[in-house]
């Protein structure tokens, strides 16, 4: 059959090389006594000679990867090439009347350059049709597509037309910048490096490469040239294709200049047509003359075509009109079609991956003791489960997939099989999304359910990078006190700990880390620090991470969590890695296992994602499918509340945060039980604190210097924090035990301080007041607290300001408190002067820290964000972030949380001390 095709090849050559010097009329002319062109027997030649080599041409290019797009049919079956092939790039048109079509060498031997990019039209239309065709012809599990457009950055790109492809998840998006372009750069790269340096990989065992530039993106240097150079070189032995328009780059700079693109037949632009080079190691001249064929495809050749075009040295003597782009309903038939090949089926169901849910494996015959380590359920390798453990060998996994490739539905069926095996007292579980939009839904209580899993100790929902943070310092403190037990009781397993204490395992599952280990985000340095810490403690100490990245948060998939440089430090902690479709990064660069899977199947590697010879049976490496569990959503409710009755009673609410709701002060414990047992010393509530275990951000008003508020916000948010400052304060004595005195400086100010008066006033004694009182207020005692809700109005040098300095320095002493609020930090600046020990408490809300810096402590790394504040305590120099408390200035008394947390668990269950979490179900023993 080869020497078939080969045989085709050569005489494809030479025919065309035969037709291309036929000596003829120009076009447009007609010869002399000729009814029409071609007419004759050098006419007849011609079209006979054309015939042939469309005969050739589909011997050549079969099927997809030959026939004319624009009469092409979706009855064509997909796939069907198992071996290298030329692929058709447009027509020939020697003479008016003599056509033929171009097909140029690909699969297995070849790439193809074209020196104009995608701006120009033909260029667009040839790329789309290239795509096409080889989507359509090498089966999907055998072809991997990375395209880069980088004069592109949206959907209306040259790959547009293929989005449903994306989709599904069988191309990547396109790569629009340099970074995009080198990432490609780097896994054609790593495509090429052989999984043992000894052993020749020829394609990959049929796995084909293919990378598509449709321009290259602004700032591209002459290194990433020289690797596309160099890729060009080797690429074909090993199954790396390339299509690159825009090459050679246009000499703007002769640092870029470049030879044609090796091993690549290339095209070159003209008006309205192409002209096309030899292919690599060939020539278009007739080789069955021995070499002595007419080659006229020179600039001084005169090659002829339309208007007398004149062609490169070598080539095809012969003007070429490229493919226009292909039919909008062949491109969406092509990608519903591959997209339907790409459903696996039938998808395993709950009920055959759970174990049975009426069985009682906590305590029954079937029970399985966690502290040997936890096992689930992953899914089916044909009928096979595949189960994996959480245990010293396999401590920590990654799954990873692009958007929509059923991340939640396996962290789902992971969290259920955990559920379902081991009793509370046994497992405890964190969870923290650090996505935009809900998650663990199915977990967690409903408008009509009240039922969780009872294995759940917290839960961050939209959390921010700070919670994560909190999450990771609280499981290091664990294993610190783990390691503690362990050397005080002489064990070093923890199964014997376990099993001596009863000390249950923990498992944290944090989606998204690569936003807390954003290099430009708040806590990165930290997170890294805990993350590697608890990665490592964890294995010994019975605490166990699970990542699931999307890359949602990162731009590109899983690149912030994978390519930085705590690669070896970090990731090396966790041999399991599971790659759903789109995750395939997650593996070593030399396993290509995962490429191009389809939705509802994931690879299983207990190995750390590398992978081994080819054709061997990978032990550590499965491929399995996986239920969804969305489709059971009432079987999956049914069991949590199985589950929940069986847990402990009464039933301790996991801790909730939820980083889109505000809190309500009136549903706060803290707040409630100050409104029945005052706190001493007395404390202002602010918010939730962005923490675990959770607690209100709060500030103490302790009688000592310094004990005051600065708030800084804008108009609409100062004010309202600052007026839920005043209601918590009231609510921290007994009544008719404090004086609040609020002082109007504005018109405005008065009418939001009546308003607040009428809130508190049934609870303490209220004066509306002006600014004398700051003369005679620091020679009485307190308990009293001056209410200044616009601060900026006070002249720094004024005789108010100079007696506000006064009582701010002796107010404490006496239980006097000052609390106030700025909308400009240099007014307060310039208010405090050389003093700024005088005010301790700082509030950021939507405004930057510029300029405190000179004020009490440096707080210039704060970017305000939508719906949170800052709170800064100077004599502690502790900084927590916090959600503000919802407006109360103007709100009425309720004691009921709003309809936003109707979700949440009544927040009178919820633990709200660090005591509080050590006691649930032993889990920080």
């Amino acid at each position: 059959m080869n020497a078939e095709l080969d045989r085709a090849t050569v005489l494809h050559r030479s025919a065309a090389a035969a037709l291309a010097a036929l000596d003829g009329p120009k076009p447009g002319t007609t010869a002399p006594g000729a009814g029409q062109i071609g007419a004759g027997p050098a006419g007849t030649a011609q079209h006979e000679i054309a015939e042939e080599l469309r005969v050739l041409a589909a011997r050549l290019a079969p099927g997809w990867l030959g026939a004319p797009l624009d009469v092409q049919t979706p009855a064509m079956p997909l796939g069907g090439v198992d071996r290298g092939g030329h692929l058709r790039i447009g027509v020939a048109q020697p003479l008016d009347d003599a056509r033929f079509p171009v097909v140029v060498p690909f699969l297995g031997s070849a790439h193809l350059a074209v020196d104009g990019d995608a701006r120009d039209r033909r260029v667009a239309g040839l790329l789309r049709a290239v795509l096409l065709r080889l989507l359509a012809a090498v089966p999907q599990r055998q072809l991997t597509v990375r395209t880069v457009d980088g004069i592109s950055t949206s959907r209306a790109g040259v790959f547009a037309p293929f989005r449903p492809l994306v989709e599904a998840g069988l191309l990547r998006p396109t790569a629009t910048d340099r970074a995009g372009l080198r990432a490609a750069l780097a896994e054609a790269e790593q495509w090429l490096r052989p999984a043992r340096p000894a052993v020749a990989r020829h394609r990959r065992h049929g796995r084909l490469l293919l990378l598509v530039v449709a321009s290259l993106p602004e700032l591209t240097d002459g290194a990433d040239l020289d690797r596309l150079d160099r890729l060009a070189q080797v690429g074909p032995e090993h199954g790396l294709h390339l299509v690159v328009a825009g090459w050679p780059p246009p000499p703007v700079d002769p640092e870029l200049a470049r030879a044609d693109l090796p091993r690549s037949t290339t095209i070159r632009l003209r008006n309205p047509y192409v002209l096309v080079g030899d292919p690599p190691g060939e020539s278009f001249r007739d080789p069955l003359a021995g070499g002595a064929g007419p080659v006229r495809n020179s600039d001084s050749a005169g090659a002829r075509g339309p208007a007398g075009a004149r062609g490169p040295a070598g080539g095809l003597n012969s003007p070429v009109y490229l493919d226009d782009d292909p039919p909008g309903h062949l491109v969406e038939q092509v990608c519903a079609e591959l997209t339907a090949q790409a459903d696996p089926g039938a998808r395993p169901s709950l009920a055959e991956l759970l174990p049975d849910p009426a069985v009682d494996h906590w305590s029954g015959p079937s029970a399985e003791p966690a502290a040997d380590g936890l096992v689930t359920g992953a899914g089916f390798d044909d009928q096979t489960p595949v189960l994996l453990r959480f245990n010293e060998i396999t401590p920590h996994w990654i799954v990873a997939g692009r958007p929509g490739a059923g991340l939640d539905e396996f962290v789902t069926n992971v969290l259920y099989g955990l559920a379902l095996r081991y009793r509370p007292a046994e497992l405890a579980v964190h969870l923290v999304d650090l996505s935009a939009g809900s998650s663990f839904t199915t977990v967690l209580p409903g408008p009509h359910d009240p039922s969780w899993l009872p294995q759940l100790v917290s839960v961050g929902v939209e959390a921010d990078p700070e919670y994560g943070v909190a999450v990771l310092r609280h499981l290091a403190v664990q294993a610190e006190r783990r390691a503690w037990q362990a050397d005080r009781t002489g064990t070093n397993k923890f199964a014997d700990l376990a099993t001596a204490t009863g000390m249950p395992r923990i498992v944290c599952v944090i989606k998204e880390p690569a936003a807390l280990l954003d290099p430009a985000g708040p806590v990165a340095a930290e997170g890294l620090d805990l993350l590697e810490k608890v990665a490592r403690a964890g294995r010994a100490h019975g605490i166990h991470l699970l990542l699931a990245d999307s890359g949602a948060e990162a731009g590109t998939a899983g690149r912030g969590l994978v390519g930085g440089p705590w690669r070896e430090s970090v990731l090396s902690q966790f041999p399991v890695r599971v790659a759903l479709a789109g995750g395939d990064w997650v593996l070593e660069p030399s396993n290509d296992a995962a490429a191009g899977l389809p939705l509802g199947t994931a690879v299983i590697n207990t190995a750390g994602g590398l992978g081994g010879p080819r054709g061997a049976t990978r032990g550590h490496e499965r491929s399995v499918r996986f239920p969804d569990p969305s489709v059971e959503a009432g079987k999956l409710a049914a069991v949590r509340r199985q589950l929940w009755s069986r847990g402990p009673a009464p039933a301790v609410a996991p801790q909730l945060f939820v980083g889109y709701e505000r809190p309500d002060l009136d549903a706060d414990p803290a707040h409630r039980r100050a409104l029945a047992d005052p706190a001493d010393p007395p404390a202002c509530l602010l918010g939730r604190a962005v923490d675990l275990p959770a607690r209100p951000a709060e500030f103490r008003f302790e009688r000592s210097p310094g004990r005051h508020l600065a708030i800084f916000g804008t108009d609409r948010t100062g004010p309202d924090l600052l007026a839920t400052a005043v209601v918590s304060v009231a609510a921290q004595h007994p009544p008719g035990s404090a004086r609040i005195l609020l002082l109007p400086l504005t018109g405005p100010d008065r009418q939001l301080l009546e308003r607040l008066a009428g809130r508190v006033g049934d609870r303490q004694p209220v004066d509306i007041v002006d600014s004398d009182v700051v003369r005679t207020l620091g020679d009485s005692a307190g308990p009293a607290y001056l209410v200044v809700p616009a601060a900026d109005e006070l002249e720094p040098a004024g005789p108010v300001a100079t007696r506000l300095r006064n009582l701010l320095d002796a107010g404490p002493g006496r239980g006097i408190h000052v609390l106030a609020c700025w909308r400009r930090v240099e007014r307060f600046v310039a208010f405090l002067g050389p003093s700024p020990e005088l005010i301790a408490g700082i509030v950021l809300l939507d405004l930057p820290a510029t300029g405190l810096a000179a004020g009490p402590g440096a707080l210039s790394s704060w970017r305000p964000r939508p719906g949170r504040g800052l709170l800064y305590d100077g004599q502690t120099d502790r900084q927590t972030v916090f959600v503000p408390f919802r407006a109360t200035a103007t709100a009425a008394a309720s004691s009921s949380p709003s309809a936003g947390t109707a979700t949440v668990p009544d927040a009178a269950t919820v633990p709200d001390t660090e005591a509080d979490l050590d006691g649930m179900r032993e889990v920080h023993q």
